[in-house]
């Protein structure tokens, strides 16, 4: 159940521990910036006028650093680190030793993929590798309401029983109510662990009331990644029931059929029926809509870039497999950067470069940035 609205701009003030100040000095500092302001940056999240202004406090970006063949760097001092907030070179701390993991994992369980949920229960036994030994993980199942199955703790056992008992619920998918909802859960855990967010659904999202904007400003001003693990429409196709076929209205017998063939129940159904080519009519549609997809960003798409997680793509469990193996290498292998900005006061998106002694050789991933909103 989602709160209220005073409760819920409470909850968010705590959040980001901000200030909210309307007067028009401020307003006359964020229009002086936007005449000054550098282009944005191409992965700047499209979140249109900015609406409040949020006291930043210390921001974590995990950086993960390969050379050009994809291999991992690891080994580097933290004075090889350079960060560049809007171009400004930071004053940051690196640090490389493992924190605890405190991990929500957001799971569709509307009806459209009830067919997918037996694979999906193969997680239970797999997030270990995220969270190791001393990190703790929490399962929200969600389709048209919010259910935390499972609250934070260490025992994988109890992680495996909620994941094999979740049912498929109603057609509902609220993806950005679930990522709203997971950042509020991981606020209530320790400062000092990792907070991530391991969202397993469809791309599409129905009947959210959180606001994609707000959200996305929670996640990165509150250090919260998150990890996508899309299940592919070609696969809710493939492994969703099918409603049992509606009889024809026409008498079988004044049915015609080319060459003289016999008008039987079986010929109507090899003709017309639920099981030839009609079926392939829903199918070859979402396959165009997911094509063009690619270059459109979805909900899901946007949590995944914009607080520098990964996207991965689920169509058989071996694919849900592999994707678990690549957060958890990423996850394991990323150094943490942290600083608090001297430029905080610039309004709007602020990007975030991080290099090795500016050498070409490597090459650093990390979130692309944050969003500091502006009086209205």
């Amino acid at each position: 159940m989602r709160l209220s609205a005073d409760k819920h701009d409470s909850r968010s003030g705590r959040i980001f521990a901000a200030a909210f100040v309307i007067s028009a000095s401020l307003a006359a500092g964020a229009l002086a910036w936007a005449q000054t302001a550098p282009p944005p940056s191409p992965d700047a999240p499209d979140l249109g006028a900015p609406i409040f202004k949020a006291v930043t406090q210390q921001l974590v970006a995990p950086v993960l650093v390969t050379d050009h063949d994809g291999n991992i760097i690891d080994g580097l001092k933290p004075n090889q680190f350079h960060l560049f907030d809007n171009g400004k070179e930071q004053n940051i701390s690196v640090d490389s030793t493992l924190q605890p993991i405190s991990l929500v994992v957001a799971i569709e369980k509307s009806a459209r993929v009830e067919g997918i949920l037996p694979q999906l229960r193969k997680l239970g036994t797999l997030l270990t590798q995220i969270t190791g030994r001393s990190g703790e993980a929490a399962i929200l199942a969600f389709d048209s309401r919010l259910d935390v199955v499972q609250d934070f703790t260490t025992d994988n056992d109890k992680i495996k029983v909620a994941i094999n008992n979740l049912h498929a619920g109603s057609s509902g998918t609220r993806v950005v109510d679930a990522v709203e909802r997971s950042i509020y859960m991981l606020e209530k855990r320790p400062k000092s662990n990792r907070h991530m967010v391991l969202l397993v659904s469809e791309t599409r999202d129905e009947g959210s009331q959180a606001r994609l904007k707000e959200t996305l400003m929670m996640a990165t001003l509150t250090n919260v990644i998150v990890y996508d693990v899309d299940i592919s429409q070609l696969a809710v196709r493939f492994n969703e029931k099918q409603d049992a076929p509606r009889p024809s209205a026409i008498d079988v017998a004044s049915q015609n059929f080319p060459m003289g063939i016999a008008s039987t129940p079986t010929t109507v159904e090899q003709e017309y029926g639920m099981g030839n080519r009609a079926q392939f009519v829903p199918l070859l549609k979402e396959i165009f809509i997911d094509t063009k997809g690619i270059f459109v960003r979805n909900q899901s798409t946007q949590f995944a870039r914009a607080t520098g997680g990964a996207e991965f793509e689920f169509l058989r469990q071996r694919g849900l497999e592999d994707a678990v193996m690549k957060i958890s290498q990423q996850v394991h292998s990323q150094y943490l950067v942290s600083y608090k900005p001297t430029n905080a006061d610039e309004v709007g998106y602020h990007t975030i470069v991080v290099q090795i002694d500016r050498s070409p050789e490597y090459i650093c991933k990390t979130r692309p940035g944050y969003w500091i909103g502006g009086a209205q």
